[in-house]
């Protein structure tokens, strides 16, 4: 009698994460992944045409001058903030989940949510504030790629830490994040520009914010790859149910966002980074490793 063979778990059809099925592409989860990369390379394509601008005689580059040009990359990198959402909401919606989008996801992560605010630091927040203060120049490329460095190594580590294969057969109930998450640390980069852009507008100087600027910076670089906890949201869906407080605070919250977007997403970005940092400090977790069974499951689409 002819032995079976044992068949390999990854060759396993009805293992979601057998050789076929990691690689399958998903449309829509994968279309908003693209949605996200495609915001991020355009936000780069702004600051390179906003430094074009600077340069020009006529102060324009494509009929827009150097502060439209910054403003345009800012509200891309919000835009990929939001494809970044519905990718893997639409994902874990329709159980279409794989590798091959956790993947897709991470790289077009470093590339609108590293690189495209990196620059944004270089070119507008750092360098052009210098005024008296001649070192920025100095040190405004490192700083710029030191927020590169720690945005790539948070998103490979959430990969290794997350994988499935690591642990096949478990589900995290966790929803939280470990460490700051890449779309936060940006948008707060962008929120950031946006503030600087609107003072200049009103003539206000910015030698008083220059000094404040690289300390924050760092801070949103560590933040990635520390410990520090922060709610991801994930339980909020069309079914969550809420008292009538918080449904007023959060169309309070709304309106203030309309009107005075420049303070109010800045406001809004530094409260989440410092109410992470602020709970991790009272629960003296900052120094806890972290830990595979902690992490929340990956935003695989």
């Amino acid at each position: 009698m002819t032995p079976r063979r044992r068949q390999h778990p990854a060759s396993d059809p009805a293992d979601p994460y057998n050789v076929r099925q990691a690689s399958r592409i998903y449309f829509l989860p994968n279309l908003m992944t693209a949605g996200n990369l495609f915001c991020g390379f355009m936000a780069i394509v702004q600051c390179i045409q906003a430094r074009l601008a600077e340069t020009a005689l006529s102060g324009e580059y494509n009929g827009s001058t150097s502060a439209e040009h910054y403003k345009y990359a800012v509200w891309l990198i919000f835009g990929s903030a939001a494809f970044d959402a519905l990718d893997g909401r639409l994902a874990r919606m329709g159980g279409r989940e794989s590798l091959f989008g956790a993947e897709f996801d991470s790289l077009a992560d470093v590339i609108s949510f590293g690189m495209a605010p990196a620059l944004l630091m270089i070119y507008l927040i750092l360098s052009p504030t210098t005024g008296s203060y001649e070192w920025f120049r100095n040190i405004g490329w490192f700083i710029g790629f030191i927020y590169l460095l720690c945005a790539a190594m948070r998103l490979a580590r959430f990969n290794v830490i997350t994988n499935p294969l690591l642990r096949p057969g478990t589900k995290d109930s966790n929803r939280d994040f470990v460490g700051l998450p890449v779309p936060a640390a940006a948008s707060t980069v962008a929120a950031t520009v946006l503030f600087l852009l609107k003072l200049a507008e009103t003539d206000r100087s910015l030698k008083a914010w220059a000094l404040a600027l690289p300390p924050l910076m760092l801070l949103v670089a560590f933040l990635m790859m520390s410990t520090v906890r922060y709610p991801s949201g994930k339980n909020v869906d069309l079914q969550t149910q809420t008292r009538l407080r918080p449904f007023v605070f959060v169309l309070v919250t709304i309106g203030l966002v309309i009107l005075y977007k420049e303070i109010a997403v800045l406001g809004i970005c530094l409260g989440y980074i410092f109410f992470g940092l602020f709970r991790s400090v009272r629960r003296g977790r900052i120094g806890t490793p972290p830990d595979a069974k902690e992490e929340p499951s990956p935003r695989l689409g």
